[in-house]
């Protein structure tokens, strides 16, 4: 019986380690659900092969622990890869502070709709970005009077999935689609923030498990921004960790970075022990001040976030 439990444990240990592993020799749409669970499925890895061990001494299940070190390891290196130090200023830091709240509220949340709505309008944000944002398309008129500026459910297009919301007036605005499969998920506006114009972008990208799909609609957002001068500051839902090859392509590329650690935001059941999925992303000279988890998902199968930033005045 202990034998069996032995090769039981150690099958599923190699499984586990052998689907982390692949994404070393290939790069497949295949493997990217598992590309963003690594650390998680890491350390269940490392978990049965201790408990392989203790059923019966030998070396495989060292193996398999190992082998599960490593991959938990460089998971936790990806994750602090592309997070920079330099763009995180301290409370007392110069220039004014500013907020952004962004939320997936989910599409079929109808029964939560006006309690996101009041969360909206408390929260004392100055821009906020909402995706899937059908079930506050009824408390839009309430909404309106705090945030008059929008883009979105209704304005620049007729579906209500990206919603950008605004005190201030755009000074631009665009909103476009990115590859076929959705429509007008990304949207990008300049917003004067006292004095200082700021480039925000919203974006809502499909499972990365959708074909080439995720891979290819961040293979068209580089660009886009890219083109972009000024502070930027992107947030979204990306259905990806950033330690997933095409996030990692995608933040090499636009010298985007992210505050560390970031909170998790998906799946809820784990609360702040889940993955980050929706980021918020920024180039200097915006600096990140600090991502928060809003803990009351409000019937969301994400967790919002609260942002604070700030933009040094140009001298």
């Amino acid at each position: 019986m202990r034998h069996t439990i032995y090769c039981i444990l150690c099958v599923l240990a190699t499984l586990a380690v052998g689907i982390l592993a692949a994404r070393y020799v290939t790069d497949s749409w295949l493997l990217a659900f598992f590309e963003s669970l690594q650390t998680h499925v890491s350390l269940f890895a490392i978990l049965l092969a201790l408990i392989a061990f203790a059923f019966k001494r030998h070396w495989y299940a060292l193996f398999l622990t190992a082998a599960g070190i490593v991959l938990l390891v460089h998971s936790v290196l990806m994750l602090q890869e592309y997070a920079a130090s330099s763009l995180v200023a301290s409370a007392e830091a110069s220039g004014e502070h500013f907020r952004l709240l962004s939320f997936n509220i989910e599409d079929s949340n109808f029964e939560n709709g006006p309690r996101i709505a009041d969360l909206i309008i408390a929260s004392k944000a100055d821009v906020v970005e909402i995706f899937e944002a059908g079930p506050i398309f009824s408390e839009m008129d309430r909404i309106l009077k705090v945030y008059p500026n929008r883009i979105g459910c209704g304005v620049m297009t007729t579906d209500c999935d990206s919603l950008l919301l605004s005190k201030r007036p755009f000074q631009t605005q665009l909103m476009r689609s990115l590859g076929s499969l959705w429509d007008n998920r990304f949207i990008l506006a300049i917003i004067d923030m006292d004095g200082q114009p700021v480039n925000f972008a919203s974006v809502h990208l499909s499972k990365p498990y959708f074909d080439a799909f995720h891979q290819i609609e961040l293979g068209l957002l580089a660009p886009a921004l890219n083109d972009v001068k000024g502070p930027l500051i992107l947030a979204g839902d990306f259905n990806a960790s950033v330690i997933t090859p095409d996030m990692r392509d995608f933040l090499a590329a636009t010298g985007l970075r992210h505050a560390f650690p970031e909170p998790a935001t998906w799946p809820i059941a784990a609360g702040a022990y889940g993955i980050t999925i929706d980021h918020v992303f920024a180039r200097a000279p915006l600096r990140l001040i600090s991502v928060k988890q809003i803990r009351d998902a409000m019937g969301s199968n994400h967790f919002g976030l609260m942002t604070e930033f700030s933009v040094p005045r140009q001298q």
